[in-house]
């Protein structure tokens, strides 16, 4: 089919990946941190807006962790 685009000449996915330099463990590491950071913070933020839905999903996972069986 003419009308496709030719998919070696994609740039998009594992090949665009592959050309750009590979980052260090530290790098990965430091933008992991950085990300679970925010992460925590937009958490404790969303309890604290709505502290009722907060509430609900403590219960429920206090009831998953009673239950829960090993």
């Amino acid at each position: 089919m003419p009308d496709l685009p030719d998919r070696t000449s994609d740039k998009t996915g594992a090949a665009a990946r592959r050309t750009r330099p590979a980052e260090t463990d530290a790098e990965r590491r430091r933008r992991r941190a950085q990300f679970l950071r925010d992460l925590a913070e937009a958490r404790e933020l969303r309890d604290r807006v709505q502290p009722r839905r907060a509430k609900a999903a403590r219960l429920r996972h206090a009831m998953r962790m009673r239950t829960f069986r090993w």
